[in-house]
């Protein structure tokens, strides 16, 4: 279940040209029913406001996810992820992690200096403070999500691969991403045209394949996550869109 939520929030300055404008709004609220095959595990929630911090004009997204039912019983869990970033720039500049998925847990703070190139982990579980190298074209895991919405995928060609640079944890990761096409999915609002991309991930421990986790971004403004699915060694895990409010423009559905 925990890499459920993980996925949510799994989706870097790209050499590809993004839209002028952003694909997100003040207010932004989705809401994702996740399952684990045929059981319903849980719910994971996304808002997005607009702050000002020391004259910074800042996005802030909170980020929660809890097991429900069967699921919660046998292993629960509690997430709970931020980030703030850039509104011009998306540039992260605050990261935080809370989780406690089955009674193992984290509560880390990450602090982005770009000046430095440094990020600066606070490890509140264990009372630790340690500084990394970044490069400038740094996302962490949340921020990651919301400049990948801003891209113009128009510019991409069909099974072409770019490349996120993310810090995770304490080190620079290099996350491939092939972007498979479009196509029309069955939502609970209808059907939709869709921007399917695949992250590429590593197989064997989790995974079946290195393909294995597939993700539907809406065909408009907005550029909405609607679907994930990943294939995991046992059954699949899915995050499909169940609520959403102050859209940049309203869902465009081909046929209810």
């Amino acid at each position: 279940m925990s890499r459920v939520f993980l996925l949510l929030f799994f989706i870097s300055f790209l050499t590809f040209s993004q839209n002028t404008s952003p694909a997100f709004q003040n207010g932004e609220f989705l809401k994702y029913k996740l399952s684990y095959s045929l059981i319903h595990a849980g719910f994971a929630t996304l808002q997005v406001d607009e702050i000002e911090i020391n004259n910074k004009d800042l996005i802030h997204v909170n980020g929660k996810g809890w097991t429900v039912g069967v699921v919660d019983f046998f292993f629960s869990v509690k997430d709970n992820y931020q980030t703030y970033f850039d509104k011009n720039t998306s540039q992260p500049h605050h990261f935080i992690r809370k989780i406690n998925e089955g009674g193992y847990s984290k509560d880390k703070e990450i602090f982005f200096d770009f000046k430095k190139k440094q990020a600066i982990v606070k490890n509140h579980k264990k009372k630790s403070e340690n500084s990394y190298f970044i490069q400038n074209d740094v996302q962490d895991m949340l921020s990651a999500l919301y400049y990948l919405r801003n891209i113009n995928f128009d510019t991409i060609k069909k099974y072409e691969i770019f490349t996120i640079n993310m810090f995770y944890d304490n080190q620079m990761i290099k996350i491939d991403i092939k972007y498979i096409g479009k196509e029309v999915i069955d939502t609970k609002y209808g059907k939709i045209n869709t921007i399917v991309i695949k992250p590429q991930v590593e197989a064997g421990r989790i995974f079946k394949e290195d393909d294995s986790v597939t993700i539907w971004l809406s065909d408009d403004k907005n550029k909405v996550p609607l679907k994930i699915k990943a294939n995991v060694l046992i059954g699949s895990i899915k995050a499909e869109i169940f609520e959403h409010k102050e859209l940049m423009e309203t869902l465009i559905v081909i046929f209810n």
